[in-house]
């Protein structure tokens, strides 16, 4: 019985010692872009979470973009709590769970508001967080990183789809690639890092994302147009660590969830602030401003429907998405 005893103890102050570990060391957070919060929907959402965490006595070290590695490698090392959390690419979720795919669905939502409303009533981080449950890895949240996306160019503007019928466009996967042959267009797949050198050279003469973006990334010397088309709201999915969040006391993973409502609050106001200026910025920097009209962003919703019907996502999911935008709009 002594024996007994010994060991039940020893294994007692063990886990006491690894939880205690969890819940003193450093919070390290990886970022996915510039710490800018003038330019950066995900680096606002960051600034807030940290300091409602700091508050509660808990500190947070934000490793700089790529310090920890690319996205697969975030993501493994979330899985084996190297790492605590992460701003990750939606496709890091979509690897384990493609459903989450359905927030890049062109025009799925009409605003961020609409997103809110969606989310909270599908129970989409209940339903994901499930699916993912065996990776040890828990999305927090879904963050907007700047107003909704729009269509930028190298040389020539767009205002509807017959514009794009010459132009080759950097796409993400085989999911815009359908969108842009959904306009009349071509795609072809181009990691991030490539797109500057494939823009100067031609390759490519356009991507897909926020006004923001090329400001953040210093490519106005070589894109020239932007149109407002609002076709997606580009994103960045918050990942924890399950280990660590499990390692905390119940008011340590309180005050994460807090911080967590926090950086949404921060994040969502500055995207209401952001919503003109960030067109007025690209103007600054020498970028000529298409500002479509609701009648010409309908062209591109409209033509974008065919992506639905593509077979990229399993026809429930879907019907699953698009019902619950319409529940909610």
């Amino acid at each position: 019985m002594k024996l007994k005893s010994l060991v039940l103890g020893t294994l007692m102050l063990a886990a006491t010692a690894v939880a205690a570990t969890a819940s003193s060391a450093e919070v390290k957070l990886a970022l996915d872009g510039k710490p800018d919060l003038k330019i950066s929907g995900s680096y606002n959402w960051a600034y807030a979470f940290s300091q409602s965490m700091k508050e509660a006595g808990m500190e947070v070290r934000e490793m700089p973009r790529g310090a920890v590695g690319n996205e697969a490698e975030k993501f493994d090392q979330l899985s084996t709590g190297l790492l605590e959390l992460s701003l990750s690419d939606v496709r890091a979720v979509a690897q384990v769970d493609p459903f989450i795919y359905g927030v890049r669905l062109p025009y799925i939502f009409a605003n961020t508001a609409h997103m809110d409303r969606a989310l909270e009533k599908g129970k989409i981080f209940d339903r994901v967080n499930k699916a993912i449950a065996a990776q040890d890895v828990i999305l927090l949240a879904l963050v907007p990183i700047g107003p909704s996306s729009g269509i930028i160019t190298t040389t020539k503007a767009v205002r509807k789809p017959a514009d794009m019928a010459d132009l080759r466009m950097r796409a993400l996967d085989d999911a815009q690639i359908a969108m842009y042959k959904a306009w009349g267009s071509t795609g072809t797949i181009v990691p991030w890092g490539e797109v500057p050198a494939g823009l100067q050279t031609g390759v490519i003469d356009g991507y897909l994302n926020s006004p923001f973006v090329p400001i953040s990334f210093g490519q106005t010397d070589i894109v020239k147009n932007f149109s407002d088309a609002g076709v997606i709201i580009p994103m960045r999915a918050i990942l924890a660590s399950k280990q660590w969040l499990d390692g905390l006391s119940d008011s340590q993973r309180a005050a994460v969830y807090a911080a967590v409502k926090k950086g949404d609050a921060a994040n969502r106001a500055w995207l209401a602030e952001v919503a003109v200026s960030s067109l007025n910025a690209l103007e600054e920097k020498g970028v000529t401003v298409q500002r479509l009209t609701d009648q010409e962003r309908d062209a591109f919703r409209e033509l974008s429907k065919q992506v639905y019907n593509s077979g990229l996502m399993p026809q429930e999911d879907v019907k699953a998405w698009t019902d619950l935008s319409e529940r909610t709009r």
